[in-house]
């Protein structure tokens, strides 16, 4: 989700809005950039939904809110977000520059269709992100639910740049050794990082790997192409990639779904024109 679009005004009364304290800030690279807030103890939210948040306004300005995947699991005592840095956007340009111990406003209702109740049953679950739509994976991949509901768990992740990898070391080490679930993620996790624009070991767009069957391949799994009996898939990122990657699925004869009617699998409708 870029700031593009997304962007609202906040009304004049903030009754409607949390104020949470920033507890620790993370800057991956000059593009992207982690932060984590107090959890208010009556919000509640499904891992994979997004909720919005901002800051208060200057000069007596209205503040400016954006929609936010929550980053962390439904389970975590404080909230965490990944953000891209965007010079002159109306949210990010003062966001990127938060510090410990500043105030957050966040909405009150979290919302979102990348959960696991809008999806059928399955064997596999893929989790196909660009750049920050890697957010609500950090959510779902660290819900025990997950692992409860699919054999396996595949988070892919495309970024430009080899630094763009943010939480590669999550992936990779940390979630295989967390005390909650890391046995289940030792045998049920897949992560597949994809790089655009420099030597990687999984090179190119993910939408590429996936048609000419590589990212199959490269798992080890016993299907060039996903099967609608068996793949379940979550799709969050940049607006192409989401929408050829639809494309794909729908071609193969996977179908959509929602909240009210789950599906094969799941897109962001309220960022994806």
């Amino acid at each position: 989700m870029s700031e593009s679009n997304a962007v609202l005004a906040a009304p004049a009364q903030n009754s409607a809005f949390h104020v949470e304290t920033v507890l620790w800030v993370k800057h991956w690279t000059d593009q992207y950039f982690s932060f984590g807030i107090t959890r208010p103890p009556s919000f509640r939210f499904r891992s994979g939904e997004f909720v919005m948040i901002g800051l208060p306004g200057e000069d007596g300005k209205k503040p400016i809110l954006r929609a936010y995947s929550i980053a962390s699991p439904a389970w975590e005592e404080e909230l965490e977000f990944f953000s891209i840095k965007v010079a002159d956007g109306p949210l990010t340009s003062r966001l990127q520059k938060i510090k410990v111990g500043d105030q957050i406003l966040m909405g009150k209702k979290p919302t979102g269709t990348l959960v696991l109740d809008a999806l059928k049953p399955g064997k596999r679950l893929w989790l196909i992100g660009t750049g920050t739509g890697l957010a609500p994976w950090l959510s779902v991949a660290r819900d025990p639910a997950a692992y409860e509901q699919f054999e396996q768990i595949i988070v892919t992740h495309t970024v430009r740049s080899i630094v763009d990898l943010a939480y590669r070391d999550l992936f990779e080490k940390d979630l295989i050794e967390h005390e909650l679930f890391g046995e289940l993620a030792k045998e049920q996790l897949l992560y597949y990082p994809t790089v655009t624009r420099e030597p990687f070991k999984y090179e190119g767009r993910i939408t590429d790997r996936i048609l000419s069957g590589a990212v199959f391949r490269d798992l080890g799994l016993p299907i060039d192409t996903f099967d609608p009996a068996e793949d379940r898939i979550m799709i969050c990122g940049a607006m192409g990639m989401i929408k050829e990657v639809a494309a794909i699925l729908e071609s193969q004869g996977l179908v959509e779904g929602s909240n009210h009617e789950p599906g094969d699998f799941v897109l962001e409708r309220a960022f994806v024109g």
